[in-house]
């Protein structure tokens, strides 16, 4: 199983639409006996929040975030961890609205202290 999440920073590799999040977006994560939750801020995204579960892997979890346009957005996420040749974690994830229409993909890879 690839390391722990816990205290690790990260960000998406690429930019989403508009009022999601993007490569100013930073993710901390926090894990715990199986259970994982993260705070993130950034871009169009003032807060957010997503709370889970880790089976080996394979990251279940849920998300709200609060957007510079002073709207909300929920929605869930399965995704894969993947450790990289350098050492650092990568996501690759497959997410869905659950408060609007839409899915789609994305991978989020941990920064360095330079990066943040």
């Amino acid at each position: 199983m690839p390391r722990s999440l816990d205290g690790l920073v990260l960000a998406p590799v690429a930019d989403q639409a508009p009022g999601q999040v993007g490569t100013r977006t930073r993710f901390t994560y926090h894990e715990r006996d199986g259970v994982v939750w993260a705070d993130y801020a950034g871009g169009d995204v003032v807060r957010g929040h997503l709370v889970g579960t880790r089976a080996g892997d394979r990251l279940d979890f849920r998300y709200v975030q609060l957007r510079t346009d002073g709207s909300t957005a929920s929605g869930h996420c399965v995704s894969t961890v993947v450790e990289l040749p350098d050492g650092r974690v990568r996501l690759e994830e497959s997410w869905e609205w659950e408060s609007r229409h839409g899915r789609g993909t994305s991978v989020v890879e941990q920064v360095t202290a330079h990066d943040r």
